[in-house]
């Protein structure tokens, strides 16, 4: 991977490119598309027409029994079982990220749910943090949708170190990519699985893991890449959490992007390319495609 990231440069500083893009041929044949920011992407991951606009692009597939509850920043749907959110999916844009509405910290319950949800007995001396899912610092744009965030429908017990470690490191990794690429995508959720243990009187599940997956979705590029982390404190770099969206799927049992093209779909859910997306303040020289 390094040798062709290393090939790809070298070509786009010989052509100086005054263009938006070029093309070039890799070592086994493919063709690959050469952005004038020296990120990269498979041309068959591109679709040949101008990409159109999707509705709902971030919503994955639901299932019979799934209702999905919206509210103004985000959409989701609930797990009874578990008192919190299966997924959690947003759209995120660069205005929005660079707005600042003051955090609130009123955590309350979402009278959306109709089962009710937990509520801050249940976390209380629990020594877990009630961990939003759709992060606060993505909600800036709207008092509304900041207060929303705050619903106990999208918190999820967390480890103190994890919350306010990695997991912040992500979330401020993907307000990053929201303010470089535009507008990115997101689904975000707790991975739920029978014999969790649970905190409150409500039984609300703590999760091993969280998972992230994350589109960026363009006239003229496509990427997609996964993250899961579990539920503790950790050092190291956001790289050595990725996935394929493949991947994610296979282990969450989500169908995520499912609105997209089929042939944009398969591609851009099988492969991740590290290099084609930035990282803040990673010092980590760890770059490599997974497959």
């Amino acid at each position: 991977m390094k040798q062709l990231s290393f090939i790809l440069l070298l070509l786009l500083l010989s052509l100086n490119i005054a263009c938006a893009q070029q093309e070039a041929k890799t070592s086994d044949g493919k063709t690959v598309i050469l952005y004038s920011d020296f990120t990269w992407a498979y041309k068959d991951s591109i679709s040949s027409y101008k990409l159109r606009s999707i509705a709902n692009l971030e919503l994955p597939k639901t299932k019979p029994t799934d209702t999905i509850i919206s509210h103004s920043g985000f959409s989701f749907i609930y797990n009874e079982k578990h008192e919190q959110a299966g997924w959690v999916a947003y759209f995120l844009t660069k205005e929005r990220a660079l707005k600042g509405t003051e955090r609130t910290n009123n955590f309350k319950p979402d009278p959306k749910v109709s089962t009710l949800t937990a509520n801050d007995k249940d976390y209380a001396a629990s020594g877990y943090d009630r961990g939003h899912l759709a992060p606060a610092g993505d909600m800036t744009w709207s008092p509304e949708a900041m207060a929303e965030s705050f619903y106990y429908s999208n918190m999820s017990p967390q480890e103190p170190s994890f919350n306010r470690g990695i997991w912040k490191k992500l979330e401020d990794q993907v307000r990053t990519w929201a303010t470089q690429y535009d507008s990115i995508y997101i689904v975000t959720g707790p991975i739920l699985e029978d014999g969790l243990p649970t905190i409150g009187a409500n039984e609300v599940s703590i999760p091993n893991k969280y998972f992230k997956a994350i589109l960026r979705y363009s006239s003229n590029n496509v990427n997609g890449i996964g993250f899961v982390l579990p539920n503790k404190s950790s050092s190291e770099s956001l790289k050595n959490f990725v996935l394929p969206i493949d991947s994610l799927e296979v282990l969450t049992g989500i169908d995520f992007f499912y609105l997209l093209p089929d042939n944009i779909e398969h591609n851009l859910e099988k492969y991740v390319s590290l290099e084609s997306w930035s990282w803040k303040g990673d010092k980590t020289e760890k770059v490599k495609e997974l497959k």
